[in-house]
């Protein structure tokens, strides 16, 4: 029998405990020692380099801007903002470290208090969780795995120090603050605060705060737009550390519990819809940087004004919605099932709304229920809804009782719907029409608006430049120039009567039509301009002829080759962009001269070092002269004709300007409408069409098509522009009451074309409904 089995039970458990007390804290010594040699000869030796961290360069995206500083595009995999720590709201500071890192001030990058509560939890049977500091999140970040094991936790620890020794405190939640991956690929605060709420971080509520502070420990499970429900839970939690920390007062606290957060559902949004012109700077960018253009934080600064960009992308989006709904409701976009089950309904319903593109202001919805007086359907963002009255106008036909199977309003039919300013809804449709507009500084050519599409999310090409489309009538200012030069004025009488040319139709005869059908006998040149009349202005390209004029066109940067060399030229058989067009219908808004539109001004890289810039020229030179002065002031006048009496007569009505000038063009069958035209230095264009072309309706010209597009946008653009008045040059005079240039006075010649050919009395009866030819 041993001594201790002689002892007193109570002494014999007090012995054994002590002993296996003694033989724990020999055994975690051991432990310790053979940790401690483990660290210094196989962790500390192979610690990854902190340079990175220490010398930090973000990935900071390619950001395109208008001239006055919107942002209009960004571009790379990570999407961040750097916010200096000096401009990094105190409560975003607060919030992060109440739920992060409360003695972030206090430790030295490790947390042992922090520590010894989470070790303290795993042995009760817990999980050790809370154990990192914000400094020991920082190599996870950068320079070792997120694999859970412990060696990844002592590495992390180990690293902690040698950070903390490299940067002071401020450095360290800086880099953190602009780094930490917050999901819907926003890094850093200053991003994920545009991206989630569209402001600056500097413009947050606590509620708002609150939210972000909470994403960095799951940024997917705490994501407000992926899982709502677990981004508010968490959200309190952060408000609630907030509150016991004293950060913000209990007033406070229960204002921003019950804050209503409006979470950015629809993905990054910009300052100004400028999709087609912010690719075309990417493009430039990528072409000369290549993957870096992604991660130097470039910054491009085009020539886009934001509110003449607004301007044109709202005229165009209302006018093309205005056009699709003059042509009826084409139905549902899809149909599904709905099931019985609420939850399975319910999945069911998000999954088709998840399908559909985003088309800005058009909603997604689906039809719970329908009757022509009523529709009730859900929608993604704004649950369910109702729509009654003038709202059902459109889909109308899809709600009577004889409706056709595809067209029928039923339940579980897939429509779009718009909210109104009243905030009444609205059943819509995406148009399948398209559109383009651009406007022009018509001095420096520089380019102040481009839409390329009615979404460019629906279809990334750019119909401003590159789509290549019959001009119909708009080019006939062009042929009228060429005619003044070959000593015709605007008082030269011209036929208009009908016309049969043998052999001009591949062979056979081809007899032009006037839109109208109707035929004015001799008029001005100026009234066949103004009222867009074809068989005149066919008439006056045979007296100029074909190849002066074939030649001419490209004064003002027309594309021989994409021209014929024909009769067929004066109604605009050729083809031109957009673009283009607007660059040719400069040379008259701006004395005569070609310039080449341009985009962008300014490229400068992280630290605002400029890398690149193009300054418009001080003044135009007689090297870039392309026409007379007298033939622009002559052509002026004219173009002012157009939208003061002719085609285009609802430009001056409504803009109430007498500077504004232009042209309206249809193309045959109605498969284009434009309208191009300027009031003092600014000149724009406008197109509507099909991608593939066909008919725009029996009833659709230029005029109804483009030119609403062109007034709205003018509306606005021209609010910052004077009326412009242009002085008579020198060698044009009035002869037989109209302008004439001073050699041509007296020669008789030119005063008539083909009158000769006039018939001796009117026709019987009005001629057929022309079947080709521009249209008006």
């Amino acid at each position: 029998m041993s001594i201790t089995d002689k002892l007193p039970a109570f002494l014999r458990k007090r012995s054994l405990w002590l002993r296996s007390a003694i033989l724990a804290v020999a055994a975690l010594a051991l432990l310790a020692i053979a940790l401690a040699v483990y660290t210094v000869t196989v962790v500390m030796p192979n610690l990854p380099a902190i340079d990175v961290i220490t010398d930090y360069k973000p990935k900071v995206p390619l950001r395109i801007y208008t001239a006055d500083g919107a942002l209009i595009g960004e571009f790379g995999e990570e999407h961040r903002d750097l916010v200096p720590i000096a401009q990094m709201p105190p409560l975003m500071k607060k919030a992060l470290l109440a739920i992060e890192d409360a003695r972030f001030y206090e430790h030295g990058g490790v947390d042992w208090m922090r520590a010894a509560g989470a070790i303290k939890s795993k042995l009760l049977g817990g999980r050790l969780t809370g154990f990192s500091t914000i400094t020991m999140q920082i190599p996870r970040n950068f320079v070792i795995s997120r694999e859970k094991v412990w060696q990844r936790k002592l590495i992390e620890i180990l690293l902690a120090y040698r950070i903390e020794a490299a940067l002071s405190k401020d450095q360290i939640l800086e880099l953190y603050m602009n780094h930490m991956y917050l999901g819907q690929r926003a890094y850093g605060f200053g991003s994920a605060a545009r991206i989630y709420f569209g402001k600056s971080v500097q413009e947050l509520s606590i509620a708002e705060t609150a939210m972000l502070a909470g994403l960095p420990q799951n940024p997917a499970a705490h994501n407000p737009v992926a899982n709502p429900k677990r981004a508010k839970i968490r959200q309190q939690q952060v408000l609630k550390r907030m509150r016991e920390l004293d950060m913000i007062s209990e007033d406070q606290y229960q204002k921003a519990l019950h804050e209503p957060l409006r979470v950015n559902n629809r993905g990054q949004e910009f300052d100004s819809h400028a999709e087609y012109a912010a690719e075309l700077a990417r493009q430039a960018v990528y072409a000369q940087y290549k993957e870096e253009a992604y991660t130097r934080g470039i910054k491009v600064y085009t020539t886009l004004l934001k509110a003449d960009q607004d301007a044109a992308y709202e005229a165009l989006r209302r006018n093309v919605l205005a056009y699709d709904q003059r042509h009826g409701y084409r139905g549902p976009e899809a149909f599904i099932k709905l099931p019985a089950d609420q939850e399975e309904r319910d999945d069911a319903i998000d999954e088709a709304l998840a399908k559909r593109h985003a088309s800005d202001r058009l909603i997604p919805a689906v039809v719970l229920e329908a009757s022509p007086e009523r529709v009730k359907a859900e929608t993604a963002a704004d649950g369910p809804i109702e729509i009654s009255g003038e709202g059902l106008k459109l889909a109308a036909p899809a709600l009577a009782a004889n409706a056709r199977a595809g067209l029928k309003l039923v339940p579980g039919a897939v429509i779009r719907v718009a909210l109104d300013e009243k905030k009444r809804w609205s059943i819509t449709q995406v148009p399948q029409v398209q559109a383009a507009f651009i406007s022009l500084d018509a001095e420096t050519g520089a380019t102040r608006a481009m839409v390329g599409g009615y979404d460019f999310n629906q279809q990334k090409f750019n119909h401003a430049t590159q789509a290549w489309r019959q001009p119909g009538s708009s080019i006939k200012p062009f042929v009228y120039s060429a005619a003044l030069e070959k000593g015709f004025s605007p008082a030269t009488q011209i036929l208009d009567e009908v016309l049969e040319l043998p052999g001009e139709n591949a062979g056979a005869t081809w007899a032009p039509n006037n839109d109208d059908g109707v035929f004015d006998g001799p008029i001005s040149m100026r009234t066949a301009l103004a009222k867009s009349k074809n068989v005149p202005s066919v008439r006056l390209l045979r007296a100029i002829g074909i190849d002066y004029t074939h030649d001419y066109l490209t004064k003002f940067g027309f594309e021989s080759a994409r021209w014929p060399k024909n009769l067929t030229m004066a109604l605009g058989t050729g083809s031109v962009t957009v673009q283009q067009m607007a660059s040719a219908y400069a040379v008259f808004a701006n004395g005569g001269y070609r310039v080449q539109p341009w985009l962008i001004a300014r490229v400068v890289d992280a630290k605002g070092a400029v890398l690149s810039e193009t300054k418009p020229p001080a003044a135009l030179g007689e090297d870039q002269r392309a026409i007379d002065p007298r033939n622009v002031f002559v052509m002026d006048s004219m173009l002012k004709d157009v939208a003061r009496f002719g085609t285009g007569a609802q430009a001056a009505a409504q803009l109430k300007r007498p500077d504004v000038a232009g042209k309206t063009g249809t193309t045959s069958d109605a498969m284009d409408g434009w309208f191009a035209g300027y009031a003092n230095k600014l000149v724009a264009v406008a197109w509507m069409g099909y991608d593939e072309p066909k008919s725009l309706g029996g009833r659709e010209f230029g005029a109804t098509l483009a030119l609403p597009i062109w007034i709205d946008y003018m509306r606005v653009a021209l609010n910052r522009i004077p009326v412009a008045e242009k002085s008579v040059p020198e060698g044009v005079v009035q002869h037989d009451g109209d302008w004439l240039y001073e050699e041509y006075v007296g020669q008789t010649m030119f005063k008539s074309i083909d009158l000769d050919e006039a018939p001796a009395k009117p026709a019987a009866e009005p001629p057929p409904k022309p079947e080709g030819g521009a249209k008006e």
